[in-house]
């Protein structure tokens, strides 16, 4: 059923690619990366803008999502776990939101877990829509730059650049969330050496 859907958007070119994207940070369960590989093998000379049509597509979808979540997630989620849980889960989202969003930008997993959760976790949207706007970014232009480098010869290299980026953003990630750490501790330690 999904496989037809995805043959349906493909036919509208770059429409059918803002469609699934948008529908992606929402609620379709397949990841626009799939779609747009297969159009950029089309035609790798548009590839950039395929992965441009995606990447905007996606940000306006991320609010959507997240108002999902925001409306429905916590109904749903009380009726299926503990409160202590929920609330603790909230906590750890907040604290390391950035971390999981980052990541899942990366991951072939559907966007819209991050979106929906961070609407139930009550993460600030403004964040939200800053990571997915770094991580969606490197996800798209680093499959159209390419396609529009190496035509359908990138269609071998697309699974193993994925993976790339997966390894290498893990780490930068928490290298920026340590720095961001300690950064926030000598903040505070500051701010209670003056008090005192």
């Amino acid at each position: 059923m999904f496989q037809s859907i995805i043959d349906f958007l493909m036919d509208y070119g770059a429409w059918g690619m803002f469609i699934h994207a948008f529908a992606d940070a929402v609620i379709f369960p397949i990841p626009a990366f799939f779609l747009q590989v297969s159009l950029s093998l089309l035609d790798p000379s548009n590839a950039l803008w395929l992965a441009t049509v995606g990447y905007i597509a996606c940000l306006l979808g991320t609010p959507f999502g997240y108002l999902i979540g925001k409306v429905l997630g916590h109904s749903v989620l009380y009726k299926l776990l503990k409160k202590s849980w929920i609330d603790s889960a909230t906590q750890l989202f907040q604290k390391n939101g950035e971390t999981a969003i980052l990541i899942g930008s990366f991951t072939p997993i559907p966007f819209k877990v991050f979106t929906i959760l961070s609407g139930c976790m009550n993460f600030p949207l403004w964040r939200l829509m800053a990571y997915a706007a770094i991580g969606r970014a490197v996800k798209f232009y680093a499959v159209g730059l390419l396609f529009y480098m190496y035509g359908r010869a990138a269609e071998g290299m697309v699974k193993d650049v994925s993976l790339y980026i997966f390894i290498g953003a893990v780490p930068i990630v928490i290298i920026y969330l340590l720095l961001k750490r300690r950064h926030a501790k000598k903040k505070s330690q500051l701010s209670r050496d003056e008090a005192i």
